[in-house]
């Protein structure tokens, strides 16, 4: 089978774009609702303590009042209280003690030096208050039932036969060694000490707990309990219009959502509840690629950038619905703030806030009290939008997670507030959740760099470690080509103050000017900027071959950059930053010296392409005239403005801002900021 080349891979993918993101959005949705939960929804949404606001609420079926967790619990307690714990009665312990103790005597009798004829005395003796402590029985006391006193009751099971006592009527060990001492102590003609010692030997807890069977008997009893109380039948008023939803109601309406679910799940039509959320699913997605078409165009026509948010948003959705299957307490410690986060940091706020508010309305259908959690985390995901607006350091990060933690903390006092009525009765565990999930958005920072190298994006982190003028490449420059380092500092801070005036990421263009000259390293003397002895190699070149010298460094740059891994993105001021202008300095020069020739005017016509973004038009702008500041004499306020107008118009003439999407105002906007910037600027420079 013929092999594709990778031009024909390109085309088809072209061909075939618009299947493709049909295809990628069906499978999103599909796999949205494949993991959604597949019951129908509620439709009322109540809280206690608040005013019912829907028509009176009438029952469609029958349907038994829950009992509440404190009820439940109290019932438990009650039900518990019936069992008592169960010992096991050992009938063997008693003879091999017994047996035990008369081995006893009969060793240690002889070095005893007592009279023979008092041994059958100790032996009786031993034995009475042996079995009489046996007969009663011996245990061990569970510190677990000794609620309110020592003696609990217990139930002892022998031969499984079952006796009701209680501790108090049995031995501890330590209460038969005291039962021991005062019986033997009766026999005056006894040497209490001796006997006592062999008697306590045997002493040993023939009655063991029985935790098994004690733990069975109570989840018996607990189980079996009703954990209903009532009916409310059908046709009977739930609650009215106007009423408030105090405790009795609240229940009413939780027993009356919780028939309504096992009722949809037993009778409903799953079917259709698919078809409801395919429906839902379908439509917020369709709104994202129609903004996407209208707003976003470069993204909406690249399938990769799509993917990449289809699963962003797919993955965040999945992960809800494993939380909702698996019961999860609280569903506010999941971290919903990390897909505005990823989304900024990637491509830009408005993308951002729209796929965040699409989430959230998915959402809310799947989790208890759709407004709160709306508000909740529409404010947090608006604020962690606009906290990292413009991300400039690392840190920011963890100042956002500060602002958003801030943010959720005052909407929780204010809900609980509404809720309550009082900050005594705000139970402040509930926070626990919110915080949790901000110290879980975190995990945004190393998934940006994992999308950044699936889905070869760059993203501002990735701008700011390029911005480091310790960057491999920038050092070198620094080094090899110290006029053309210095230049394009210049450059970068001329189009970072521009670009931030009239809207566009300077962070982006600051790199952009960085590298845009690194070509220049190849041959840095032919530069003017590098030149510090005086002597210009270009003397001794035609014209034409200088040119080729200087349009090169466009090409070598951009090969340079390749090579060190740089993002296109960058790589594209490389490309633009002179458009398809002339040389003009060896263009004018040769037609001045040979008149009479015909040339080529492309031989001195960089390749472009021209620049077709606003941040490369702006770094054409303020590399063009940084440089041709640098020629002027003595400059001066007029001088400076009659410079940068020139320019300007120049670049206009010549068609290289047309695709920018730069406007009449944002040049006017520019120019000023230029002019002010370059007064401080003195160089001279020869204007290539």
């Amino acid at each position: 089978m013929a092999k594709l080349t990778t031009s024909r891979q390109k085309a088809l993918l072209r061909k075939y774009a618009l299947n493709v993101k049909f295809l990628m959005t069906l499978v999103s949705v599909v796999l949205i609702v494949y993991t959604l939960p597949k019951q129908a929804k509620f439709g009322y949404e109540f809280e206690k303590g608040r005013i019912w606001n829907q028509r009176d609420l009438v029952s469609p079926y029958s349907f038994a009042i829950l009992k509440t967790d404190a009820e439940i619990e109290a019932d438990k307690k009650t039900a518990l209280s019936t069992i008592t714990p169960v010992y096991q009665r050992n009938n063997d312990m008693p003879v091999q003690q017994l047996e035990g103790f008369r081995n006893d005597l009969e060793i240690k009798w002889h070095n005893a030096g007592f009279p023979d004829r008092l041994k059958p005395l100790y032996l009786q003796t031993g034995i009475n208050v042996l079995q009489s402590v046996y007969d009663k029985g011996v245990l061990k006391l569970n510190p677990k039932y000794q609620i309110g006193g020592k003696d609990y009751g217990i139930t002892i099971l022998s031969d499984n036969v079952a006796t009701d006592k209680s501790t108090s009527d049995l031995f501890t060990r330590e209460r038969a060694v005291e039962y021991a001492d005062v019986e033997i102590s009766k026999q005056k003609a006894l040497d209490k000490a001796f006997l006592l010692n062999l008697v306590q030997d045997r002493l040993q807890t023939n009655l063991s707990f029985d935790a098994k069977l004690t733990a069975r008997l109570e989840h018996d009893v607990t189980e079996n309990l009703s954990i209903t109380r009532g009916m409310v039948q059908k046709g009977e008023t739930i609650i009215t219009k106007g009423s408030v939803i105090n405790d009795e109601a609240y229940q009413k309406l939780a027993s009356y959502k919780k028939a309504f679910e096992d009722n949809s799940r037993n009778n409903g039509n799953r079917g259709l509840v698919l078809l409801g959320q395919f429906l839902l699913t379908g439509i917020t997605i369709s709104l994202l690629m129609i903004f996407l078409y209208l707003f976003r165009r470069d993204i909406y026509q690249d399938n990769r950038l799509v993917s990449l948010i289809l699963l962003v948003i797919t993955a965040m959705l999945a992960t809800l619905s494993l939380a909702i299957k698996l019961e999860l307490p609280n569903f506010y410690y999941i971290p919903y703030c990390i897909v505005p986060i990823i989304i900024r940091i990637l491509f830009d706020t408005r993308l951002a806030l729209n796929i965040h508010l699409l989430v959230v309305l998915i959402a809310g259908f799947f989790v208890p009290n759709s407004f709160e959690f709306a508000f909740y985390e529409i404010t947090a995901g608006m604020v962690s939008i606009y906290s990292i607006k413009n991300l400039i350091r690392r840190e920011q990060f963890l100042i956002s997670a500060v602002i958003i933690t801030f943010t959720y903390f005052v909407s929780f006092i204010g809900i609980s507030l509404i809720r309550e009525g009082s900050f005594l009765t705000i139970d402040w565990a509930e926070f626990v959740p919110f915080a949790v999930s901000v110290l879980l958005t975190l995990l945004a920072y190393p998934l940006i760099y994992l999308f950044e190298k699936i889905f070869a994006i760059t993203s501002e982190l990735t701008l700011i470690e390029l911005t480091n003028t310790n960057a491999p490449l920038l050092r070198e420059m620094a080094f090899s080509a110290p006029g053309t380092f210095q230049h394009s500092l210049q450059v970068a801070n001329l189009a970072e103050n521009a670009i931030f005036a009239i809207g566009g990421n300077a962070l982006l263009v600051r790199a952009g000017a960085l590298y845009h000259d690194i070509g220049k390293m190849e041959n840095p003397l032919f530069f003017i900027e590098n030149q510090i002895s005086g002597f210009n190699p270009h003397d001794k070149l035609p014209y034409e071959e200088s040119a080729q010298i200087i349009i090169r460094h466009v090409s070598k740059g951009i090969e340079m950059a390749r090579k060190a891994n740089l993002p296109e993105i960058v790589i594209d001021f490389i490309r633009t930053h002179h458009g398809n202008t002339r040389v003009d300095y060896f263009y004018q020069s040769f037609l001045k010296n040979f008149p009479e020739k015909f040339i080529n005017e492309n031989i001195f016509r960089y390749p472009g392409p021209i620049p077709f973004t606003k941040e490369a038009g702006v770094l054409m702008l303020a590399d063009s005239i940084e440089a041709a500041s640098r020629s002027l004499k003595e400059p001066d306020e007029e001088s400076i403005s009659i410079l940068v107008d020139r320019i300007v118009k120049y670049k206009l003439d010549q068609n290289q801002l047309s695709d920018s999407d730069i406007t009449l105002k944002d040049l006017e906007t520019i120019k000023q900021i230029f002019k002010r910037m370059l007064a401080s600027i003195y160089h001279v420079r020869i204007d290539y």
